[in-house]
């Protein structure tokens, strides 16, 4: 392109002769594609920072990966324990056992899914002690019977830290009257709340030894969970694993684990982008007509460019110069506004709420009661480079247009 191109493009731009209706709908143009651009960078943050809260509250009780046995659990569970551990990728592995029942206090009845684990190791694993909201993870000790609930589950019951409650378990005994359900008392010794539903209304952890005891597992267990340096690695960590590890035992990680979330999850933030990428599409829309009023409008200044021996081409790049600046500024301004409003929406958001006396998450229905924002990079180049494309497409059917101009048709009624 040569000077002269760019600098007559960037005139016709700023020219206000005749045309401020042309300059009317070049602002319109540039304000729908600032919109789009800051809309899309907004909600492409807020949808990563869901999937970052979602992500770290299941992994608040969830295991990076699960090393499991057949029906009746891993037995000399020891060595695939050491195994385990020994991996680089590994920070800490240890037993669980798993198991169902239903516990029963003051008439109120809730089925619930009882994990058996050893409470430092457990700690070391997910960090569990620090979900603590009454009482400790060490008040579990082998042969206390002690119980720690969820904070949803608890409440369910109506149970409080030194009640006692009765769990009942389908691995039942076998009488002259039929089956029985074996029947335990533990004594409630804590409180957890993580902050996702499937786990603070029906989980309830115990001491590994007395689920053993309680599901009759002799000395196996259900399986090995253990935690990685870099959870992103799980998949690649869990394969290796299942090629060195005995027949018998699968490996699973947490993305197998919560696949529905994340896909989810990922598929809305695929539709978001594609549902306000017609912001873009329409402010797009604006600027072809902007430049065929303008092509319109300069038909005669064409001719005598023509005439001065400008080629087809030249006067191509002039009015797709004039669209890109459209385009750029439109891009700029949005992605200004969408990072900036992205990375202090923590703020902005509360002050609406307190303005106008909302809440858009309320604590009752919502696990995430608060607006997340995580700002990537990569999706903001992505919406810029998407929004500046469409700006350049948008310029090619004008500027064929005028570039078709024959200078002896458009003097003749000048």
């Amino acid at each position: 392109m040569q000077p002269y191109e760019l600098f007559i493009g960037l005139r016709y731009t700023r020219a206000k002769r005749r045309n401020h209706f042309i300059s009317f709908i070049s602002l319109i143009s540039m304000l729908g594609i600032g919109l789009g651009v800051m809309a899309l960078i907004v909600v492409l943050s807020v949808m990563n920072g869901f999937q970052k809260e979602i992500r770290a509250r299941i992994l608040g009780i969830t295991p990076h990966l699960q090393v499991m046995g057949a029906a009746d659990g891993l037995n000399n569970w020891g060595s695939t324990l050491d195994t385990v551990a020994a991996h680089p990728a590994v920070r800490a592995a240890a037993p669980f056992v798993n198991g169902q029942g239903m516990l029963s206090f003051d008439g109120h009845v809730e089925g619930v899914m009882v994990r058996g684990m050893l409470p430092d190791a457990e700690h070391r694993l997910i960090g569990l002690g620090d979900k603590m909201e009454y009482g400790t993870l060490q008040d579990l000790q082998a042969g206390s019977f002690n119980i720690v609930l969820g904070v949803d589950l608890a409440r369910a019951l109506g149970a409080r830290v030194g009640d006692s409650v009765l769990l009942i378990t389908p691995q039942g005994q076998f009488t002259p009257a039929g089956m029985l359900p074996r029947l335990k008392q533990f004594r409630v010794t804590g409180i957890f709340g993580i902050g996702m539903a499937p786990y603070d209304n029906a989980l309830a952890l115990i001491h590994l030894n007395d689920a053993q005891k309680l599901f009759r597992m002799g000395e196996a267990v259900s399986g090995i969970s253990g935690s990685l340096h870099d959870l992103d690695h799980a998949p690649q960590v869990a394969a290796e694993l299942e090629r060195i590890l005995p027949s018998g035992t699968w490996v699973t990680d947490w993305t197998r684990q919560n696949a529905n979330y994340f896909a989810v999850v990922a598929m809305e933030k695929k539709m978001m982008f594609i549902i306000l990428s017609l912001i873009v599409l329409v402010a797009a829309f604006n600027i072809v007509s902007t430049l065929v009023m303008a092509v319109t409008d300069k038909q005669a200044d064409i001719a005598i460019l023509r005439t001065l021996g400008a080629s087809p081409k030249s006067i191509m790049q002039i009015f797709m110069v004039q669209g890109m600046l459209i385009g750029l500024i439109g891009m700029g301004l949005g992605v200004f506004g969408g990072v900036l409003l992205a990375l202090n929406i923590g703020t902005i958001v509360p002050f609406i709420e307190h303005l106008f006396g909302v809440q858009f998450l309320s604590k009752e229905f919502y696990y995430i009661s608060e607006l997340p924002s995580d700002l990537h990079q990569s999706d903001v180049f992505v919406v810029a480079g998407m929004s500046f494309l469409i700006s350049l497409f948008a310029t090619l059917y004008p500027s064929w247009r005028a570039a078709r101009i024959q200078p002896a048709e458009a003097l003749r009624y000048e």
